[in-house]
This record gives C-alpha cells, structure tokens and sequence, in this order.
C-alpha cells in the first residue's frame, strides 16, 4: 500500500463504490478522500500526485469499505451542509436533502423576520435554525418524538450558535400548555407508506431512523393530525408549510381546504416534482 498517490486512491475507491452500485460512486469516492485528507474539491488537479501518508491511506481503504457497505456518506463524515451550513448528523435523524432546502426557501421568501416559528418533527433540526438564522429577529421552538434528535439538534444550535428551544413529544403535545400564537409553522413529517420503506435504497431503509421515515399506511397520518391540529395554535393569522412525498400534493392541499385554509399552492423541487405545500390560516 506504500506510495499510493492521491489521484490513485481516488481510483480505487472509485472502483470499489462503482461494484458496490452506490449511487454517485465517483463524487463520494472524492468526497470521502476529501474528507480523509483533509482537501478541498482541487486537490485533484493541483496536486493529483501527492503521496497519502500510511494512516491516510488506511483511513480511506476503512471509510470506502464502510460506503460500499451502503452506510450512507453523511454518517461516515459526521456531516451534511444544509442551507449553506453545516450540521452534525448521524443515525439518530434524518439526513437533511438539498430538496428540502425549497422548504426553507419559501418560508424566507414569504418574510419571517420577527416571526415566531414551530418546527414539528424537527430531528437535526435543520430547518428551525437555518429559518432562525436567515430571518432577523426571529425566534423559534422544535419538538420531536425522539429524544435522541433532539439531542443532535441541539448539539447543533449549539454549535451554530443559534438560540433555538427544543422539547421532547407527539408533536404538539410536546408543547407547554400555554405555548401557542406562532406566525410560522413548519414540518418535513414522516410521510413514506409503511409498505413502501422495505424497498427504499438501502441508505434510507437501512440507516435512517424508521420513525423518521413511517407515515402510516397511505403515507398522510401525520398530515392529517397537524393540519387539523395547527389552527389552534396560530398567532391571528399563520402560514403553515409542510415538505411532502411527490404524488401528495392532491391530498395535503385537500385536508387544508377542509380545515378552512385559504391561499393553498404547491412548489415544486429542483427536479420539478412537488415538494411543499403552503397555506394560510386566519382566525
């Protein structure tokens, strides 16, 4: 193994994520050299010709062989940039998607400065501080039913220095009683069919929280409770947006329209898939 270059390694673990059918084998294998040594994205072609050191190359043979047994690359980094920022991750959440960034983006782009914001189901909590840390003056809340997100969620206002205040339950019920008059609402729910989780992409089924990810049999559980829930929990009037699976849309923008939500629209991901629903609720 002595003398390994870096566009060598680079190459190898190329080939062995390709065999092993991980999706993006070629920007993991770099990402994860990247992370190993400590290198940007030019190190490639600047300077493809440096030698690894022996615990370098080591190192990389371990975090390639984990990869290629399909652990999902944020959990073998330790990280996932969401937002522009950084946030710690591992087994106990959900790794942030880029598609949920659109979330984040419509929030921001209706205006929450000074808005007080709820973000149900807030695992790392990834959406709650990147809405905090964009929107002047604005203070938020996070609940989840694990008790291990929250523990990485707070690690992570912590260390984003982002004040943030986060409490353990069923969402809402997570809530002291007299915690209510948000501006903003906001949830990426578990919304998977139960049937469907067994044939998700061994990253997810595998190493995804299964709470994170089970929406009941029809995939809408949680849309109904906090649709239905949210009103009294509204300032005067609330926006609330909620991240959805493609081909819910229909459905979600219905169970709003019979709570008595008004202003209802979809938006769509990067890919043009629908993605998140908003809708306005006056008291």
């Amino acid at each position: 193994m002595s003398g390994i270059t870096y566009r060598e390694a680079y190459l190898q673990g190329r080939e062995q994520l390709l065999a092993a059918e991980v999706p993006e084998a070629e920007q993991n294998a770099r990402l994860l050299l990247e992370y190993v040594c400590k290198t940007d994205r030019q190190a490639m072609l600047l300077a493809p010709e440096r030698v690894l050191s022996a615990e370098e190359e080591t190192q990389y043979r371990e975090v390639t062989a984990k990869r290629a047994q399909r652990i999902p690359l944020q959990h073998i980094t330790g990280s996932q940039y969401f937002m522009g920022l950084e946030f710690a991750v591992d087994k106990r959440v959900l790794v942030p998607r880029p598609d949920t960034e659109i979330l984040v983006e419509e929030v921001l782009k209706d205006g929450a400065i000074g808005a007080k914001v709820l973000d149900l189901c807030t695992g790392s909590g990834c959406i709650l501080l990147s809405i905090l840390k964009y929107a002047n003056s604005a203070c938020g809340i996070g609940t989840d039913l694990s008790e291990d997100a929250l523990a990485v969620a707070q690690a992570n206002a912590g260390r984003l220095e982002i004040p943030a205040v986060f409490y353990r339950g069923d969402l809402f019920a997570a809530l002291p009683e007299t915690e209510k008059g948000y501006d903003i609402i906001v949830s990426n729910p578990p919304y998977i069919e139960t049937a469907e989780i067994d044939i998700l992409m061994p990253e997810v089924r595998e190493h995804d929280p299964y709470m994170a990810l089970d929406g009941g049999a029809d995939g809408l559980d949680f849309y109904r409770r906090i649709i239905a829930e949210t009103p009294a929990y509204f300032a005067a009037e609330g926006r609330l947006y909620l991240e959805i699976g493609c081909a819910q849309a229909r459905v979600v923008e219905t169970l709003m329209q019979e709570q008595g939500y008004t202003e209802i629209h979809t938006v769509k991901d990067y890919a043009g898939l629908d993605r998140v629903v908003v809708g306005v609720y006056s008291k």
